[in-house]
C-alpha cells in the first residue's frame, strides 16, 4: 500500500507549508484587468473567492467572470463568497462582460455565477445571453461555464449549456461523505447527474474537488470512479485554504507528491485531463482543457 504524505495543522490557526506560497499581484497586464473590471462593474470570483492565484491569473491578463452578482443564496462552508438574499440581476450584464472580454482580448474565458435559488431558472437565461453576447463580440474566443448547481431544474440547466460554449465545468467540491459539513444545500448524487445530463448533451464536462478536509485517500478514489461513471472528462484538485476564521478550517496540508499521485490515479482510472496541485483551482489552465 502506497503511504500517501500530509502534513497536518498544529494547535491554533496552522502555518502554511512553503508550497502554498504565491506572488503578490503586480505589472501592467495586472493593472489592465483590474482597471476594466472596475470600469465595466463586474464580479470576478477571483475577488470574491479570494483566489490565491489572482495574481498569476490576473498579471496573464485572464481571469474568471462572476455573473448574477456576488451575493450567494447558498451557505457552503469553504467558501469566502457572501452569502444572503441577492439583489436583483443586472440585464445588461451579458453585454457588459461581453465587451470587457472584447476589449481585453481574452482568447479563453471562464464565467462563473453564485447560486440563485431565488430564481425560477435559476439565472439560465442570464447565462445563456450572456455566453451568446461574448461569442457575437468575440467569435474566436473559447468559453468554459463554471455553472451553480441547478436544484433538479433540468430545464434551467439545458438553456444554461446551449449557448455555445466548449467546457461546462459543475464542481463536486468535496467527498461524499462530507457533504453535509462542506455543501449543507447541496446533494452529491445529484451534482453528479447534473454532470451526466451534461455530457449527455455534448458537452465537454469537468469538475473540481477540493483537498484538505479530511477525506481519505480511498474516498478521493470513490469519487473519481463517480465522475467517470457519470461522463466526466476534466478533473481539478487543489488544497483546501480557509478563507476566514468563520470558515470550515483545513484538516490537512497535502503533499505536492499527493497531488502527483492523485493527477496518475485519475488518469489511470479513465479521466481524459487531470489538473492536480496545491494551488490548483477550478479555472487555472483552463485554456489547455478546450481540447482535450
Amino acid at each position: 500500500m502506497i503511504e500517501l504524505p500530509v502534513i497536518t495543522p498544529q494547535e491554533g490557526r496552522p502555518r502554511k507549508p512553503d508550497w502554498l506560497r504565491v506572488k503578490l499581484p503586480v505589472g501592467k497586464e495586472y493593472a489592465k484587468v483590474r482597471k476594466l473590471v472596475d470600469q465595466h462593474k463586474l464580479h470576478t470570483i477571483c475577488e470574491s473567492g479570494n483566489c490565491p492565484n489572482m495574481g498569476e491569473c490576473w498579471g496573464a491578463g485572464t481571469a474568471t467572470f462572476m455573473i448574477l452578482g456576488n451575493v450567494c443564496t447558498r451557505s457552503c462552508s469553504f467558501c469566502a463568497v457572501a452569502t444572503g438574499r441577492p439583489p436583483e440581476y443586472d440585464e445588461d450584464e451579458p453585454q457588459r462582460v461581453a465587451e470587457a472580454i472584447k476589449l481585453m482580448e481574452v482568447k479563453h474565458a471562464v464565467i462563473t455565477s453564485v447560486n440563485r435559488d431565488e430564481l425560477k431558472d435559476r439565472g439560465a437565461e442570464i447565462w445563456y445571453q450572456t455566453v451568446v453576447k461574448v461569442k457575437e463580440l468575440s467569435p474566436e474566443t473559447t468559453i468554459e461555464t463554471l455553472i451553480p448547481d441547478v436544484k433538479g431544474n433540468w430545464e434551467a440547466l439545458y438553456r444554461m449549456i446551449s449557448g455555445g460554449q466548449e467546457v461546462v465545468s459543475h464542481n463536486m467540491e468535496t467527498v461524499e461523505r462530507l457533504y453535509r459539513p462542506v455543501r449543507p444545500q447541496a446533494k452529491y448524487h445529484r451534482s453528479l447527474e447534473q454532470i451526466k445530463r451534461t455530457k449527455e448533451a455534448g458537452k465537454r464536462t469537468k469538475s473540481g474537488i477540493m483537498l484538505g478536509l479530511g477525506e481519505t485517500k480511498e474516498e478521493v478514489y470513490a469519487a473519481m470512479d463517480h465522475l467517470v461513471d457519470h461522463g466526466l472528462d476534466i478533473l481539478t484538485l487543489g488544497q483546501y485554504l480557509q478563507p476566514t476564521k468563520l470558515h470550515i478550517e483545513v484538516a490537512e496540508f497535502i503533499h505536492p507528491d499527493t497531488f502527483a499521485h492523485y493527477r496518475e490515479e485519475g488518469l489511470r482510472r479513465g479521466l481524459k485531463y487531470v489538473e492536480s496541485g496545491p494551488l490548483v483551482r477550478s479555472s487555472y489552465h483552463a485554456e489547455r482543457h478546450v481540447h482535450v
